[in-house]
């Protein structure tokens, strides 16, 4: 599928270092130097430990996780999404409660289940730009 008509991304002071790593197709998430806990997307004050100058790095984790919820889209109003596409809300293995939602690649006629295990993959949507999306991990013990 071409990606030409989709959406891109444009990637602001807080969220550069997440969009140059996924372009390598690496997610990595932002760090409170405080209390050592992910938070995505990354804000002024943690979201983990209420502190106001989080100091944030950015730090590589595995991509792992659970579907937590999904929903199915019949119709997109986005460019370049084919209709219908799945949508999921996925808790990362990498902290308790760290949630990222994408696209499932699967398609929608795989059969979904809460704490299916997927993986973190990704999608070009242009020329050096990628974006976090998810496949179910038929590897992982349910």
């Amino acid at each position: 599928m071409s990606h030409s008509d989709r959406p891109v991304p444009v990637p602001d002071e807080s969220s550069h270092e997440f969009w140059a790593a996924a372009a390598q197709r690496t997610l990595m998430l932002a760090r409170c130097s405080r209390c050592l806990k992910l938070s995505h997307p990354p804000d002024a004050v943690c979201a983990n430990c209420g502190v106001t100058d989080p100091d944030f790095a950015f730090s590589a984790i595995d991509g792992s996780g659970y579907i937590r919820s999904w929903t199915i889209m019949r119709q997109s109003f986005l460019p370049g999404f084919d209709d219908p596409f799945v949508l999921v809300d996925v808790e990362l293995r990498a902290q308790q409660d760290l949630r990222l939602i994408g696209r499932l690649i699967d398609g929608v006629d795989v059969p979904l289940r809460l704490g299916a295990p997927v993986q973190t993959v990704f999608e070009d949507v242009a020329p050096g730009v990628a974006v976090p999306a998810f496949a179910l991990d038929k590897e992982s013990p349910s």
